[in-house]
């Protein structure tokens, strides 16, 4: 019992040499890390009086000056977040658009001042693309070959409309117009334009343009233009679009402004109609504000203009023909909401150029029919540059009277057909 007592003893004394072995290591580590010990020479307990209020107040006082500090940047920090937010939202709306704006705006050249009241014009002329021909080197070297000032008139057939074409080229070579190219949409037109030595071109084929464009109809056929035309623009070529029920009597090409990516003619058939004018819309239950002001204009004819290669025309085509398409629409009508309607929420309206043509010097059918013809002083003094028969069903026959009237000289040849169609 004795020796487990002396044992037990000495391993509490081999402890506590220990613990107070560790204590001396510790006090030497804190000694050499704090030499001037765990608080300044100047603690709190060896202030005085005045000396511990005033530490007191310059805390108090620098905890209130945080606390402003943090306040005031949270509230700058919240703003700023805010207005990230909204030029994060003004920049996904913009983003669509804007890197095209930005290109355009740099291709315009350097920025100018404005010049003094009512001398101030606006660009109305946008800059033609580069010609690439290797989009369609077939098709290049057929333009390079007959084109006249890298500008020719296309027209798109197929046997469907074979008579009319024929009227039409017969019309085209008394003018002796060189740069006028059928794009054959089947093996008969092609057939005939080499029979009758008419510059042609016919597609690659394409299992979806080539089923509308061999058994199609002329509206069927006259959608087909805006996907055919893109190549042309694409090479660098000015392009006037002509519908097969055209009859030319002037060489249109002396009587275009080309300050335009648009130049079309109209189907109005009057100075309002085909130019434009202010439509007020009378609503009497509105009382005071009872009439409103709208504007008005008769569509472009979308079976003859003429489109400069520039970029706004490409884009116009391959609008047009996106939602043609998508949907059975009407190709008239989808041109010129795509000239017209202007941007919007959630839409971005083409920036295009446009010019309407002179309603008399291209002229439709019912200007012919119901003005023109009628009034003996405008059947001698008005020779038209060429006439769409576009608003009557009975085209051949009156594409023939209007040759007879106009290159024959017979001058009852349009008095049998009524102003309209029966």
């Amino acid at each position: 019992m004795a020796g487990r007592r002396d044992r037990t003893q000495q391993l509490r004394g081999s402890r506590i040499a220990i613990a107070i072995l560790i204590g001396i290591i510790i006090g030497c580590v804190c000694a050499l890390i704090f030499p001037n010990g765990f608080f300044n020479s100047k603690s709190n307990s060896s202030l005085t009086v005045n000396e511990r209020v005033q530490v007191g107040s310059s805390s108090c006082e620098s905890s209130k000056t945080l606390k402003s500090d943090f306040a005031s940047l949270s509230e700058k920090n919240n703003e700023l977040k805010k207005q990230v937010r909204e030029l994060t939202e003004k920049l996904r709306l913009a983003e669509q658009g804007s890197d095209n704006a930005r290109k355009q705006v740099l291709s315009l050249g350097p920025q100018i001042k404005a010049g003094p009241f009512g001398t101030v014009k606006s660009l109305r002329t946008n800059p033609t693309i580069l010609s690439d021909e290797s989009v369609n080197p077939r098709l290049a070297k057929i333009l390079k070959s007959i084109a006249v000032d890298k500008e020719v008139i296309v027209a798109l057939a197929n046997a469907n409309v074979k008579a009319m074409l024929e009227v039409q080229i017969a019309s085209v070579k008394r003018l002796a117009i060189k740069n006028y190219l059928v794009v054959a949409l089947d093996d008969y037109i092609e057939s005939f334009c080499k029979q009758n030595d008419v510059a042609y071109y016919k597609r690659d084929p394409d299992k979806e343009l080539d089923a509308v464009g061999k058994t199609g109809g002329n509206h069927a056929v006259s959608g087909l233009k805006f996907r055919v035309l893109r190549e042309f623009l694409q090479i660098g070529y000015g392009v006037l679009l002509s519908d097969v029920d055209i009859v030319f009597l002037k060489n249109p090409f002396s009587h275009l402004y080309r300050d335009s990516d648009v130049e079309s003619m109209s189907d109005g058939h009057d100075n309002m109609t085909a130019y434009g004018f202010n439509d007020v819309f009378d609503e009497p239950t509105m009382g005071w504000a009872r009439y409103a002001h709208t504007m008005r204009i008769w569509v472009f004819n979308s079976g003859f203009f003429y489109l400069r290669p520039t970029v706004a025309s490409i884009e116009l085509l391959d609008r047009v023909a996106e939602r043609l398409s998508k949907a059975k629409l009407w190709d008239q009508a989808v041109f010129n909401e795509e000239l017209f309607y202007p941007s919007r929420p959630e839409y971005v309206g083409l920036h295009a150029s446009k010019r309407v043509m002179d309603m008399y010097e291209f002229m439709n059918s019912k200007v012919l029919f119901k003005t023109v013809r009628k009034n003996e002083e405008m059947k001698k003094k008005v020779r038209p540059v060429i006439v769409h028969v576009n608003y009557h069903p009975d085209k051949l026959n009156r594409m023939r009277a209007v040759v007879e009237f106009y290159v024959n000289g017979k001058q009852d040849a349009l008095d049998s057909f009524p102003d309209g169609s029966e």
